[in-house]
Formats: structure tokens, sequence, C-alpha cells
């Protein structure tokens, strides 16, 4: 059974969350202001009700009164003190806590004064309390007023109704809710305006719909053969795939490398990740840590705005291998080629020559084909180790021979040692490529060439290569894009690629190419590739 997809969007739910959250957070402020202000208002009124208490308590002619029970005097007193108080009573008593004074009910002088707290003030002290009074619930402050002796003849009571205070609280409550009603309004505004961004970023999204998107991205990137990196505009990291890990050898987790600048991780030679970055680039021959393989860089373009880079890449022994295996059945197919056609030849002189009864001479004609194809072998296998190299040699000699060109090696030709900055598919690829088109260039010239040279020796732990035709030259403008790929300087149909290849396994083995016009016409390719010796591990 599969979940029931949620009723609401999630631009929705978002909205409402944070209206809710906003909701309860606001209520709690507003509730801690309201009780933080009425207990504020209660010390400050409480205060205010004290001070005025005490202050009655001591004008001259209310303690003559007291001292006479002058009822008339008092009302006077009373009246005009309470129309310049804010409180909501004023009240007067005697010594025995009966009503002398009540601004609000005359009518109860004679009365006793309820509440419960006339003793303390009998006994000298000021309070404060909150009481139910004869006019209901108030916060009250009494004083005792006291004769010229000092004893307490009477008690002054200044109050303010409940009722009274909770207008005051209503006034500041209206206020904070007009400024918490603002703020909820403009806390919807920025929840829909936040959410409705949040979801545009997210493509209008889901959150189930981004996380199926994010278990199928892993699982494409775990299913790709080829390493795939994806880097930000800055260059990090912010995706691998298994395959990157297993052919680089990184050894630690995806996570770990989420973030990190990619020359920190992957050493390129060359520097692939920060050629031209408006530049896409297809089949590259790079050295990722130390490990020959071709490269790919596509730029992620969100609109017109470049937002990184893919990188994916292979082993380049993988494309060695089916190259290789091509490469030599491309040889075989040529060599049976050749030596079927020069046998066929062969076959029919020496045939010609025996129905002419001409023994001797056809006799010395074997003799001599015999010798010289004798010689070649031993001069190639005496200074090349390599059979396979050999065996390259051998087949463009007689391709070379049978296009009427004739493939000469200078006789100090010789290879002492292993190679060791370029291995030998490499440099049978550069030999083949230079070789090919050196005898091309012989032909396509005006007189055709008819010789092809080729120097190969290792001294003083370089490499050197030279290969020279008798073509019709370079000019002088294409030498400097020569070995970029797709340019070349033979008629259409080829696609530039060979000099290419040559140069890329020159430069990574940090080697050098020189082209020269060679002596009396024609190229002249020299190559210079170190090859240290191995260390000796003692």
């Amino acid at each position: 059974m599969t979940a029931d997809k949620p009723t609401l969007s999630f631009q929705i739910r978002l909205f409402l969350s944070l209206v809710a959250f906003s909701c309860l957070l606001l209520g709690l402020v507003g509730f801690y202001l309201y009780h933080t202000l009425d207990q504020q208002l209660h010390r400050d009124l409480g205060a205010r009700a004290r001070v005025q208490a005490r202050e009655i308590a001591q004008i001259p002619s209310l303690v003559e009164a007291l001292q006479r029970h002058d009822v008339a005097a008092l009302r006077q007193i009373g009246d005009r003190l309470r129309a310049q108080s804010d409180a909501s009573y004023l009240v007067f008593g005697d010594s025995q806590a009966r009503h002398l004074y009540h601004s609000e009910h005359p009518d109860r002088v004679g009365t006793p004064m309820v509440g419960g707290d006339n003793r303390e003030v009998l006994q000298g002290q000021t309070t404060i309390t909150v009481r139910q009074g004869g006019i209901g619930l108030s916060l009250r402050s009494k004083a005792p007023v006291r004769d010229a002796h000092g004893r307490v003849i009477g008690i002054v009571s200044v109050g303010y109704l409940a009722s009274h205070i909770a207008q005051l609280n209503a006034r500041q409550v209206s206020q904070i809710i007009g400024v918490v009603a603002l703020l909820l309004l403009a806390l919807f505004l920025f929840s829909w305006a936040f959410s409705r961004r949040l979801k545009r970023q997210m493509f209008w999204l889901e959150p189930e719909q981004i996380g199926q998107l994010v278990r199928q991205q892993t699982a494409l990137l775990a299913a790709i053969y080829e390493g795939v990196i994806a880097l930000d505009p800055a260059r990090r990291i912010i995706a691998i795939n298994q395959a990157a890990r297993d052919m680089l050898a990184i050894r630690v987790p995806e996570a770990t490398l989420i973030g990190r600048p990619v020359e920190e991780v992957i050493h390129a030679v060359p520097d692939f990740f920060h050629a031209r970055e408006e530049d896409n680039r297809h089949d590259e021959i790079c050295r990722f840590n130390q490990r020959q393989v071709i490269a790919n860089r596509v730029t992620m373009i969100d609109g017109e705005v470049p937002q990184g880079w893919v990188i994916s890449f292979r082993d380049k022994n993988d494309i060695n291998t089916l190259s290789s295996q091509l490469s030599q059945v491309t040889r075989y197919a040529d060599s049976l080629r050749i030596m079927r056609h020069e046998q066929l030849n062969w076959t029919a002189t020496l045939a010609g020559m025996l129905h002419m009864k001409r023994y001797d001479e056809a006799v010395r004609y074997i003799e001599a084909q015999s010798a010289g194809s004798q010689a070649l072998l031993d001069f190639l296998s005496a200074r090349f180790p390599s059979p396979a190299l050999c065996g390259l040699l051998l087949g463009k000699f007689a391709a070379a021979h049978e296009k009427g060109v004739l493939l000469t090696f200078d006789p100090a030709c010789r290879l002492h040692q292993p190679l060791s900055r370029i291995g030998e598919s490499e440099l049978m690829s550069i030999l083949g490529n230079l070789l090919d088109n050196a005898v091309d260039a012989s032909l396509t010239a005006t007189p055709p060439g008819r010789e092809v040279t080729l120097y190969l020796a290792d001294s003083h732990d370089e490499l050197v290569i030279e290969v020279g035709d008798q073509g019709s030259g370079i000019a002088p403008a294409l030498r400097a894009s020569l070995f970029e790929a797709g340019v070349t300087s033979k008629p259409e149909g080829d696609h530039g690629i060979g000099l290419y290849l040559v140069s890329r396994y020159v430069s990574q083995a940090g080697g050098l190419i020189e082209v020269a016009d060679n002596s009396p016409r024609g190229t002249l390719f020299s190559l210079f590739i170190p090859n240290p010796p191995p260390v000796a591990i003692t």
C-alpha cells in the first residue's frame, strides 16, 4: 500500500505552521506583558495611595478636626482633597475605626470601617492592602493620624477600586492588542511570502517529491560506471559517486568530501578544473591523482547563469585495452594484406624466372629477398626489446614501402632502459601517428618525397624521437595551432586528432615538441621526453 498524499500543499502547511507558531508566541508574550503591566500598575498605585495617605494624615487642620470629632470640618477637608486626588475614594476614621468621613457614601459616618486591616494602622503602621471594602474590592493604603503627643487618634484611607484598575489595564491592553495585531498582519504577509519563495526555490515540488528525486539521483550516481563529480561555481564538490572514489583511490566517505575544494581532493595534470570556465571540454586525456583518465567537463546552466560543472571521466586503460585490441587487429590485417601483395609479386617474379629456366637468377632473387627482410628484423630486434614496438615498426616499414616511400632507421636507434614517464601504448601511438603523417606528407608533395627517417633513442635520462619527411613543409601560420584538436594540414577527410594525441601524451609526460624545417625540404618533428632510470630500493 502507498501512503496517502497530504491534502494540503507544502506551501500551505508551512504558512499555517508559521502562523500558528507566531500566534502562540505573540499570545505568550502578550500574556506576560499584561501580567507584568498589571503588577507594575498595582505597585505604582499602591505607592501613590500611601504617599497621599501619609501627606493627608499630617495636615494640621485634619488633626484638629479629628481631635474634636468635627464631622462638618472633616467633610469640608475631605471634599477638597478628593477633588484634587485621582483616587477612587477617601475615608477618615477615628481611633475606634469608625467612619467620620466617606467621600462616596456620606451616610456611612459612624459605622465601623471594614476590611480587617485597621488594627495595624491604629498601632502606628502604614499599610497597603487589597481588601473587600464597603464599596467593593480595592487597592488601598491606610496611614495613622497622630496628635501633638504622637498618639494615634484616627485613620486616613486612600483607595483605588479594582474596577478602576481594570479600566487602566484595559487601556494599556488595547494598545498592546493593536501592536500585536499589526505584528500578526506583518507575520502573515512574511509567512506567505517566505513560504512562496521557498516553494519557488524548490521548483514548486513537494518535500516528498524532492526526497524521491534525491533517492533517484543517489541510485543513478551509484549505477554509473564512469566517475562523476559535480562542482559548484566556487569549484567545491557537491556530489561524487562511488565509481569516482574507487577509480581515484579516495577512501574517505562522500560526506567528508562535500564542500571541499576539488583541488584538495584531486590533483589534475594538466589543470583540468581551472581551464577556461565558459568552455565545455570533451574526451581530454588527463592524469587525475596519478591515474590516466579520459575526462569531460560540462557547465551546469540555470537560465543563462553558470551554476557549476559536471566532471565525468573513465579510466584510460579501458580505452587503451579496446584501442590496443583494435590496433593489433588492424596491424595484423595490414601486415597480412601487404605480405600477401608482396608474396604475390614475389611468386609471380619467381614463377616467370622458372618458366624461362633461369634457375641461377631465381636462386639469387630468393637469397636477396630473404637477406633484406632478415637484416631489418635483426636490426629492430637487437635495438628495441619490445616485440610490440618491433612489430609496429615492421608494419610501418612495409606500409611505407607499399606506397613507394622508404622508411629508414638511424643507425643510432636504441632503447637501453624501460620507459618511466610514458607507457608503451602511448609511445606506439606517438610513433604511429608521426610516421603516418610523415608518409602522407611525403606523398602529397610536388614532386613526391621518397624517404622518411626515424631516430628513436634514450640517452642522458631522456627519450628522443625525431621523424623527418620530404613533404612540402608546414605553413608558419599553422604551426601555432598544429597540435590543437581538429587542426590538420591534410586534405578534407582527416579529423586532426593524431598530432593532438601526440601533444597530450608528451605534455603529460613533462616533455616538449619542436617543429623545424627538414633538409633539403619537408618537416622534422623532434620530441624530448624525460625518461629517468628507476630508483633502486635498498
